[in-house]
């Protein structure tokens, strides 16, 4: 069974800020000649990797809100320049949008059950999804979603 993690999107106030972020990183990557791949980048490795990339997504906290997520690739540690230890969480560049649920703030990454991860926003959800940010969140307070 796979397992997730979940993230603070810190700098993103909605998925499209996040799909825009992506785009304009690849296109930059490309723009040097280099391999477009995205990765972000955390201090803690990962222990249960085997289990991470055995169908496992990065979840994305925008706004107090689980809200998208992205498949994960790959998790590669490294030493960055001035000895600490780092890791690269390699992700799908495709951004999915999930069920939106909230999550409390908090520091670095968590892992998250499968069976405890929001579902994929499917169907006539997607339209949802499309909505913007604000409107959504106005939506659900009132019971509408």
């Amino acid at each position: 069974m796979a397992l997730h993690l979940v993230k603070l999107c810190v700098g993103a106030d909605s998925i499209r800020d996040l799909e825009e972020w992506i785009a304009l990183k690849l296109a930059t990557m490309k723009k040097r000649g280099e391999t477009p791949e995205q990765f972000h980048t955390t201090r803690m490795v990962p222990k249960r990797v085997a289990e991470l990339l055995d169908g496992g997504s990065l979840y994305w906290v925008i706004k107090g809100q689980i809200a998208a997520r992205q498949e994960l690739l790959d998790v590669r540690p490294f030493t960055d320049p001035a000895g600490v230890g780092r890791c690269n969480l390699v992700v799908k560049p495709v951004v999915t949008p999930v069920v939106p649920r909230r999550q409390r703030p908090f520091q670095g990454w968590r892992y998250l059950q499968a069976h405890e991860a929001p579902a994929d926003m499917a169907g006539g959800l997607v339209e949802v999804a499309d909505m913007p940010e604000e409107m959504r969140k106005e939506l659900r307070e009132l019971g509408l979603l």
